[in-house]
């Protein structure tokens, strides 16, 4: 008699939940996603960050099917931003389960289906998400495996597996397959922490550069971002965000937009207000032909002084780092350098302003976005509706723009207002102005180090210090957080808002003696415009300044900026990475500025100094008389452990030097002392495609090590390597971020 899968079950006590992952309990649908989403799948912050995890979805089921043609669907919390990890997550889970790449199907980001993991941030999908999806293909493969040995009457260790079927090694007639073995499709066991994955020397789909698969409906038209989702019945808003940082609204003529064509509804709550309308032109129209009036509220500070404003503010301060004595070491030492770095607010500068749909029906809301965190986003979102988490549910669309908290959540908060004021599906969609101005700011910061350099040149006592504000304030469950929460009346919960970001990689992994690294966290209020997450956190910042000043003691102790930086690294992977970097570009060791224009810079960094190794080496000119930099060559050796995909990891790196030499050389957000006023591409510009270098990426892979991310990684670099480079061809050392032409002529003239 054959064995049933559930009697085998029922006497299988072997598979046992241990592993670990974000969030709360994972949902199954109670209703299908609709058919073109199909495809698409405070300490809290910092444990997911780190990786750091609490138990959830401990059930296979939660994370892979099987249908009756023996296709595998995997779920996962983790969701594309283009960085092509739909791809790279589906990858995993064929090499796993021995299946071609193309019977993967990959849902991500919906809490009806989708088990929790926190945010898709700091560089953790595949290093964290991988792993998710890793030990649930292979739990499922033990399970089949066991399954297939009982009804084949062959021992496990006598099977193989090959697209989808299992057969005897032996007697190759004797087979059976995944359809077959999990008829219902549901595996009914836990999670196995301690099952055997494959060994990466028997990889044959891991590692390979396959194509994305996010890729073909963006270049042909196809519904991919939420911007393109048309619903039945769905009508149009624009929603007028005040024209102050601190303004609130005090009067709206609604007899101003009387008798246009279209417009169904005026809402207004508190100083939250919008226009519906039947069209999407009509509800421009509406908006911005509608008479408000605004009380502008308390004045902004100069942005002239920011920095010195940010250093005037009392502070919470942390010491992340404490060895030795520096300031002895730095009292004492006849040679002392010190320097100011800083870091203005910058802007996520989405190419497509952000776009919510929100539909309700029977007081069950539906919302569509490109939120990093459908999770976080629901539990804000019933908040600031006033209903349970249960009549929520939010589904994950790709948008156009990302990598941090822009404004995603909070068009989707406006859209979820939205329809419960209209009873109908809407759509609300930023215009470019309302993207720039009222979307969270990457935070200013300001850094300040002090070294001394030994009688051999080597670094004898470090002192660091940040002044930053939290780089968090994500919805994380808390309508406060979003946009609407604060104007509506009465307001929202005042959300907390951890200390967060603005550390990583302030301390780093050379060994600099006696060293002191000091965090001098801002209050929220103190931030004259709202920070949030914008990709890398603080650590772009943090790596200027600290790959900067050792270049400044390099420079002081007369030594060549890479022998220096080896010098202080005990790290072989961290050697390795440099060195590779240095053979591919050719580095040419220099002990003082050429002063001809053209220059070479290096960087090295760990991301969060226990991850990934990036290592970046430019080569630029400066032209003298207006102080325009162009850049050249950029070459990047990255080391993230085991490569899932090469090209989408190439492809990643690029775009991460891209991104970044933007917000190091033109990046800055511009506030008078009441609103943003660098509301366009004209005041707020970012790369075109003729400032884009030669880039060249050199990729370590250790199939024998895990794989870490890197979606973030090679962003601290750049900026960094880009001011080096300014050194070493002029003698001139910019400090400020960005590296604008003027910022350079200043110098030139100081420096001359």
């Amino acid at each position: 008699m054959m064995a049933t899968r559930r009697a085998f079950l029922a006497h299988s006590g072997a598979i046992v939940i241990g592993f670990t992952l974000l969030g709360g309990k994972a949902g199954r649908a109670l209703a299908e996603t609709p058919g073109h989403l199909a495809s698409h799948a405070s300490e809290a912050d910092q444990a997911i960050r780190l990786g750091q995890t609490t138990t959830v979805a401990a059930q296979l089921d939660s994370w892979l099917s099987i249908d009756g043609h023996g296709d595998v669907t995997i779920f996962s919390g983790r969701v594309e931003l283009g960085t092509g990890v739909r791809t790279a997550l589906a990858q995993i889970a064929a090499e796993e389960l021995d299946l071609p790449f193309e019977r993967i199907a990959l849902i991500q980001g919906d809490t009806a289906r989708t088990p929790d993991e926190g945010y898709t941030a700091g560089s953790q999908t595949i290093q964290a998400g991988g792993v998710n999806v890793r030990k649930a293909a292979a739990t499922a493969r033990q399970v089949l495996i066991s399954l297939a040995a009982t009804q084949l009457g062959v021992p496990s260790d006598q099977l193989s597996l090959t697209n989808g079927v299992i057969l005897s090694t032996a007697d190759p007639s004797r087979s059976v397959s995944y359809a077959d073995l999990v008829g219902d499709g549901r595996f009914e066991v836990p999670i196995d922490d301690t099952v055997v994955t494959k060994d990466p020397n028997r990889y044959t789909v891991v590692g390979q550069p396959i194509k994305r698969v996010d890729l073909p409906p963006k270049v042909t038209g196809g519904v991919s971002y939420v911007q393109d989702l048309r619903l039945p019945g769905m009508v149009h808003a624009r929603v007028v965000h005040p024209n102050g940082v601190n303004a609130r609204l005090t009067q709206v003529a609604e007899s101003s937009i009387a008798g246009l064509p279209g417009v169904l509804k005026i809402v207004r709550n508190g100083s939250f207000l919008a226009v519906v309308a039947e069209r999407e032109e009509q509800a421009i129209k509406a908006a911005n032909q509608l008479q408000v009036t605004w009380d502008p509220g308390p004045a902004l500070p100069s942005q002239d002084t920011l920095s010195f404003y940010l250093l005037a503010q009392q502070t919470q301060d942390k010491v992340l780092a404490d060895t030795g004595d520096p300031d002895d070491v730095l009292q004492t030492n006849p040679n002392v350098l010190e320097a100011t770095y800083t870091q203005p607010y910058q802007s996520h500068a989405s190419i497509g302003p952000s776009c919510a749909v929100a539909d309700v029906a029977h007081g069950q809301y539906t919302i569509y976005s490109n939120t990093q965190g459908v999770y976080q986003l629901r539990g804000a979102i019933a908040q600031l509706l006033n209903v349970g988490p249960d009549q929520v549910r939010v589904v994950y669309m790709e948008g156009s723009g990302c990598y941090g908290d822009n404004g995603s959540d909070h068009a989707a908060a406006e859209a979820a207002l939205l329809a419960q004021a209209t009873g109908r599906p809407v759509r609300v969609q930023w215009m470019r102005h309302d993207e720039h101005a009222w979307e969270p700011k990457g935070p200013a910061m300001v850094m300040q180090v002090r070294g001394a350099l030994d009688g051999t040149g080597t670094v004898a006592g470090w002192d660091y210090q940040v002044w930053t504000p939290t780089h968090t304030t994500r919805a994380g469950g808390q309508a406060g957080n979003l946009l609407p929460g604060p104007l509506m009346d009465p307001p929202a919960p005042v959300a907390l808002s951890p200390n967060f970001g603005g550390d990583v990689n302030a301390t780093t992994t050379y060994g600099l003696g006696a060293t002191r690294v000091t965090a001098h966290w801002l209050p929220l209020s103190a931030s004259p415009l709202r920070p949030s997450a914008l990709r890398s956190l603080g650590a772009m910042a943090n790596t200027f300044a600290n790959e900067s000043f050792m270049d400044e003691l390099a420079a002081s102790a007369g030594a060549d900026p890479l022998e220096f930086r080896l010098r202080h690294l005990n790290d072989p992977r961290a050697a390795a990475v440099l060195q590779a970097a240095a053979d591919r570009f050719g580095w040419q060791p220099r002990t003082a500025p050429s002063q001809s224009g053209s220059g070479q810079g290096l960087t090295f960094v760990r991301y969060v100094n226990s991850l990934t190794y990036v290592a970046t080496m430019v080569e630029l000119s400066v032209d003298p008389r207006s102080g325009q930099v162009t850049l050249g060559r950029v070459v990047v050796a990255h080391d993230c452990g085991l490569i899932i995909n090469p090209d989408g990891l190439k492809n990643q790196i690029e775009g991460n030097v891209i991104q970044s030499a933007s917000r190091a050389m033109l990046e800055q957000v511009n506030f008078d002392t009441s609103k943003i006023t660098s509301v366009d591409w004209r005041t707020y510009p970012i790369f075109r495609f003729d400032a884009v270098p030669q880039i060249d990426v050199v990729l370590i892979d250790h199939p024998e090590q895990p794989a870490w991310g890197a979606g973030e990684c090679a962003t601290l670099t750049t900026g960094a390597a880009i001011a080096n480079a300014i050194f070493w061809a002029t003698g001139a050392r910019v400090r400020d971020v960005p590296l604008t032409p003027a910022r350079v002529l200043s110098v030139l003239a100081h420096a001359g």
